[in-house]
C-alpha cells in the first residue's frame, strides 16, 4: 500500500473561534436553504412557447389539406378539361372525316360532296359551325355558314392527319379548328379540309366544372378542417382531464392522478406521479430533519436553562460543553439538508481517489503518528458531490485515526465484481465493535469510548448522507489489521 502525509486539515476536524463558526453555519444554512440561480425567464408569449397544440395541430391540417386539394383539383381539373376537349374535337374530326368521304372532284375541277353532310348549321349563316376546302392554285370553297368570310387556314405545312388548333381571327368568337390534307381521287391537288366550330359552348362547359370543382373541393375542405377540429379536441381531451386531475389535487387534496388514461399519456402521468411522491418525500424529510434537530437541540437547552435558573458555579463549563453538542448537531442535520439539496440536481460526480487522498493528508496532520495507507482503483467515479464524499470519508478516516492502534487502511473500489456500486473499505487495528452493538452505533449520540473526545454524530452523518445518494454503510472484522472494518458503498457513476 501507499503511504501519504498530511498536507490539509479536514472539515470535520477544523477548530475556528466562535465568530468564523457562527458565520460558516449561516452560509451552510444559506446554501442548504438556497434556491438554485436560473437564468431570466423569457415570457412564454415571446418565444412561441404557449403557442396551442390545438392550433399546431390544425395549422399542420389546414397545410395538408390545403397542398392535397389544391393539387387534386389541379389533376383533377385537367383530367375532365381534357376530356371535354377531347369529346368536342372528336365531333369535329367525325365532321371532318365525313367531308372528306363524300369529297368528289366534278368535270370543272371543283370539288362537290356527292351526298348532303347532314348537319344543318352548314348551311345557316354565322351559325358557329364552318367548314372549307382550298387546293393549291384553287379558289376556296367555303360552307353557307361562313356567308361572305374565309377561314385563314395554316397554309404553311401539310397535316396528313387531323390537326387541332384555336383561332381568334372572328371577332368575339373564339374557334377550335380542326383541318387535314388530302389527295382525292382523278386530282393532283392537295386539298385542304377543314372544319371550325365556336369554342362558346366548350369554354362554358369548362368553366361549368371548374365551378362544380370549386365550390365542391371548398365544402369537402371545409369539411375536412372541421373533422381536423373535432379529432383534435378529441386527442387533445385526456390533457385536459390531466389538467382536470391537478386541479383536483390543489383543491381536494388528492394526492396522486388515478384516473385511467390512454397509452400516450400514462408515462406524463407517471412522471408526474413520480415527481408528487418525490416532493412528498422531500417535504417529509424536511419535517422529520426539522423535527430531530428540535429533539437534539432539546436536552442541551433544557440542561443550559437549569443550570442558569440554578447558578451553577460551573456553568461557563457547562455552556461550553452543551453548546459544542448543539453545535454538532446542528452540523449533522445541516449535512443532511446539503446532501439532499445536491442529489436533487441529479448530476453529482466525484472521484474517489483524489477525495480519500486530501483527506488522508489532513487527517495525518492530526494524527502524526499513525501509518495511513491507501490503495485501490484510481480512477472509479460515484454519483456523490465531493463536499460530502469528503465529509463521510472524513469522519471515517478519522474514527478510524482516533479508535485505531495506529495503523489504518483504505481501500478504494475494494470489490470490483459488482458493476453498479464501489465499496471502500476503512480499516483500523483498534479494539473493534461488537456485532451486537454495530446497529446501535450509527444512532445519533451513541458512543462506546466515553474516555474520547466526541459527539457520537459522525457515522450518523456517514449513514444519513450515503443512503441520501443511495448508498450503504455497514460495520465488520477487519482480516487483517483485527480491528473494525467499515464497507461503504456508493452508486457508481460509470
Amino acid at each position: 500500500m501507499d503511504s501519504v502525509t498530511a498536507s490539509t486539515i479536514p472539515p470535520t476536524s477544523r477548530a475556528p473561534d466562535a465568530e468564523a463558526e457562527t458565520e460558516a453555519e449561516g452560509e451552510d444554512a444559506r446554501a442548504a436553504n438556497a434556491v438554485p440561480e436560473t437564468e431570466p425567464v423569457t415570457p412564454a408569449s415571446s418565444t412561441g412557447a404557449r403557442r396551442s397544440l390545438a392550433a399546431r395541430m390544425m395549422a399542420i391540417a389546414a397545410l395538408w389539406i390545403g397542398v392535397l386539394l389544391l393539387g387534386g383539383g389541379f389533376a383533377l381539373d385537367r383530367t375532365l378539361t381534357r376530356m371535354v376537349e377531347n369529346n368536342f374535337d372528336d365531333q369535329l374530326e367525325y365532321l371532318l372525316n365525313a367531308m372528306i368521304v363524300t369529297a368528289e372532284i366534278g368535270p370543272d375541277g371543283e370539288v362537290y360532296f356527292n351526298r348532303p353532310l347532314g348537319e344543318p348549321r352548314f348551311l345557316e349563316p354565322n351559325s358557329g359551325l364552318y367548314w372549307q376546302i382550298s387546293g393549291t392554285g384553287q379558289l376556296d370553297t367555303p360552307s353557307r355558314s361562313l356567308w361572305d368570310t374565309e377561314l385563314q387556314l395554316q397554309a404553311d405545312h401539310v397535316d396528313m392527319d387531323p390537326h387541332f388548333y384555336d383561332s381568334s381571327q372572328f371577332d368575339n368568337e373564339p374557334l377550335r379548328i380542326v383541318e387535314r390534307s388530302v389527295m382525292l381521287p382523278e386530282s393532283d391537288t392537295r386539298w385542304t379540309f377543314a372544319v371550325a366550330s365556336a369554342r362558346e359552348e366548350l369554354d362554358f362547359q369548362i368553366s361549368r366544372i371548374r365551378s362544380i370543382l370549386l365550390w365542391s373541393f371548398a365544402l369537402l375542405g371545409l369539411g375536412l378542417m372541421a373533422m381536423a377540429l373535432a379529432q383534435s379536441y378529441y386527442g387533445l381531451s385526456p390533457l385536459r382531464r390531466v389538467r382536470a386531475a391537478i386541479q383536483s389535487m390543489r383543491s381536494q387534496g388528492s394526492h396522486r392522478i388515478t384516473e385511467p388514461l390512454p397509452l400516450e399519456v400514462e408515462p406524463l402521468v407517471e412522471e408526474i406521479n413520480a415527481l408528487l411522491a418525490h416532493t412528498e418525500k422531500q417535504a417529509e424529510e424536511a419535517r422529520t430533519h426539522a423535527g430531530n434537530l428540535a429533539h437534539a437541540l432539546k436536552t442541551p437547552l433544557t440542561v443550559l436553562t437549569n443550570a442558569a435558573t440554578a447558578h451553577d458555579p460551573q456553568l461557563s463549563d457547562l455552556v461550553c460543553r452543551e453548546t459544542r453538542t448543539m453545535q454538532r448537531h446542528v452540523e449533522h442535520h445541516l449535512a443532511r439538508a446539503r446532501a439532499v439539496g445536491r442529489r436533487a440536481t441529479g448530476h453529482s460526480r466525484a472521484n474517489v481517489w483524489p477525495s480519500a487522498e486530501s483527506v488522508v493528508r489532513a487527517v495525518t496532520r492530526i494524527y502524526p503518528d499513525t501509518r495511513f495507507d491507501l490503495d485501490g482503483n484510481r480512477e472509479v467515479q460515484v454519483t456523490i458531490e465531493r463536499q460530502d464524499l469528503d465529509e463521510i470519508l472524513g469522519n471515517l478516516i478519522e474514527n478510524a485515526a482516533k479508535y485505531g492502534g495506529g495503523s489504518v487502511f483504505v481501500t478504494v473500489d475494494a470489490e470490483r465484481n459488482d458493476p453498479d456500486e464501489c465499496s471502500i473499505w476503512v480499516e483500523d487495528d483498534g479494539a473493534g465493535i461488537p456485532e451486537s452493538e454495530r446497529v446501535r452505533i450509527f444512532d445519533r449520540g451513541a458512543r462506546l469510548d466515553t474516555g474520547k473526545p466526541g459527539t457520537g454524530l459522525g457515522l450518523a452523518i456517514v449513514r444519513d448522507v450515503a443512503e441520501i445518494y443511495g448508498g450503504s454503510v455497514e460495520l465488520d472484522e477487519s482480516e487483517d489489521l483485527g480491528g473494525l472494518l467499515v464497507r461503504l458503498r456508493l452508486p457508481r457513476a460509470d
